[in-house]
C-alpha cells in the first residue's frame, strides 16, 4: 500500500475523500477497508448519492419499518436516516479525525437543496442537521449560491463546519472565500474556538468540461475543436492560484494567526464524462499541497491500480491555465454563461434527486 498510487497522492498533500455513502458500506466493513487499503480519509454525500443508497438497500428496512410504525412523513424519515448514516460514518473516521488534528476524517452531509436560494431556512437547517449527527468532524454542505453566500457566514458563525458545495466560477469561489472569513469574524465575536472551524470550498471540475465541450462542439473551428477537454483543468488551477492569494489577505493572515483554518479546495465532480478521457484525469493533474480531492468509487479504484502521480500539476501550470481562457474567449466561449448555467442545472438535478429520495422513502414507508 506505502508504493500505491493513493498513497503517493496523500504523500503529495491530496486529502482522498470517497464521493458516495450507504448503509451497506457503513455495515459490511467497506469504509474501513477503503482508509486501510485505498487512503480515504473523508466521505461526501448528497440528495443523489442517498437516493441511490435508499433504493438499493435493503440494509434500511429495519429502520424504515419502525419509522412508519411510529407514523414518520418521508421527511422525517429522510432527515432520520440519512444523518444515522453520516454519524455511523464519523464514528469510522473518528481515528482519522483526531490524527489529523480535524482536517480530514470528515463527512459532509448536505441541506435540502429546496432551500438553495432561501437563507434563513438554510441556517436553520444546518444547524438542525448538525445538532442531530452531533459528531465534531461532521460537515454542513451549502450550495455556493448567493443565498447560501450568506447563509455560510451566519453558519460559520455558530460555530458549525461547512463544506460549501456548486461552485463553478472563480469570481463566486472569492465570494465564498470572504463569506468563510467573514462567518470567522463574526465566530470570533461569539466566543468560539477558530481552531475547531473547519470548511471546504467544493470547485467542480468535470460538469465545466462537459459544458463548454457542447459549446466548442457547437462552434466547430478546429480553433475551438483544439481547446475541448482543457476548461476544467484551467478553471481549477485557476482557483487554486485565487486560494493562495485569498488566504495571504490581511484579514486572512489575521484569522489564521489567532488559530483559525484556511478554507482548503475541493474537487468535486472528479469523473470523467467523456470516455475518451484517461480516467484519472481530474486527479492526477490537480495535485497540489492541501486540496481535497472527492471522487466517486469508479475513479477512485481507476487511480489506485493505474494513477501517475507526479507531484504538484497545479502551480507550475498558472500561465497554461491563463491561455486556454484567453483562447476560449477568443473563439466565442462566455464562461460567466457557462457558469450560470451550470449552477442552475446543479441545483435542479439535487431537487430533481431530493424528490426521487422522499418518493423511495414514501413507498418504503407505505409498503412497511
Amino acid at each position: 500500500m506505502s508504493n500505491s498510487p493513493t498513497a503517493q497522492l496523500s504523500a503529495a498533500g491530496v486529502s482522498i475523500w470517497l464521493d458516495d455513502l450507504s448503509r451497506e458500506r457503513i455495515t459490511s466493513g467497506n469504509l474501513q477497508a477503503l482508509i486501510a487499503e485505498k487512503n480515504v480519509v473523508g466521505v461526501t454525500t448528497n440528495p443523489t448519492i442517498f437516493a441511490g443508497a435508499l433504493t438499493n438497500g435493503e440494509s434500511y428496512a429495519a429502520q424504515v419499518k419502525q419509522l412508519a410504525a411510529a407514523g414518520a412523513d418521508a421527511e422525517a424519515a429522510v432527515f432520520e436516516i440519512t444523518t444515522d448514516d453520516v454519524a455511523d460514518a464519523c464514528d469510522i473516521f473518528r481515528g482519522v479525525f483526531d490524527a489529523t488534528n480535524g482536517v480530514d476524517g470528515r463527512v459532509s452531509i448536505e441541506v435540502s437543496p429546496t432551500l438553495a436560494h432561501d437563507a434563513p431556512g438554510t441556517v436553520d437547517e444546518a444547524k438542525r442537521l448538525w445538532a442531530k449527527v452531533n459528531k465534531p468532524n461532521a460537515l454542513i454542505k451549502i450550495p455556493a449560491t448567493l443565498a447560501g453566500l450568506e447563509a455560510i457566514t451566519d453558519v460559520i458563525g455558530a460555530g458549525i463546519s461547512v463544506n460549501v458545495t456548486l461552485i463553478f466560477s472563480l469570481e463566486r469561489y472569492e465570494a465564498v472565500i470572504k463569506a468563510y472569513l467573514a462567518g470567522l469574524e463574526k465566530a470570533k465575536a461569539n466566543g468560539h474556538d477558530l481552531s475547531k472551524i473547519h470548511s471546504v470550498a467544493s470547485f467542480f471540475v468535470s460538469r465545466v468540461d462537459t459544458e463548454v465541450d457542447n459549446r466548442l462542439n457547437s462552434i466547430g473551428t478546429p480553433e475551438a475543436l483544439a481547446l475541448k477537454s482543457k476548461a476544467g483543468l484551467a478553471n481549477a488551477r485557476l482557483a487554486y492560484e485565487l486560494y493562495e492569494a485569498q488566504f495571504n489577505t490581511p484579514q486572512a493572515v489575521s484569522l489564521l494567526a489567532d488559530g483559525a483554518n484556511a478554507q482548503r479546495p475541493l474537487w468535486a465532480s472528479t469523473g470523467v464524462k467523456d470516455p475518451a478521457l484517461p480516467d484519472t484525469l481530474y486527479v492526477t493533474e490537480l495535485v497540489a499541497a492541501g486540496i481535497v480531492n472527492t471522487m466517486p468509487e469508479k475513479t477512485l479504484d481507476a487511480t489506485f491500480d493505474h494513477g501517475i502521480v507526479t507531484g504538484d500539476t497545479i502551480t507550475t501550470n498558472y500561465a497554461d491555465a491563463k491561455a486556454v481562457f484567453a483562447a476560449l474567449a477568443a473563439v466565442g466561449i462566455d464562461f460567466e454563461d457557462v457558469t450560470n448555467v451550470l449552477e442552475s442545472e446543479g441545483v435542479s438535478k439535487f431537487i430533481i434527486s431530493w424528490g426521487e429520495l422522499l418518493e423511495t422513502v414514501n413507498t418504503a414507508l407505505a409498503g412497511a
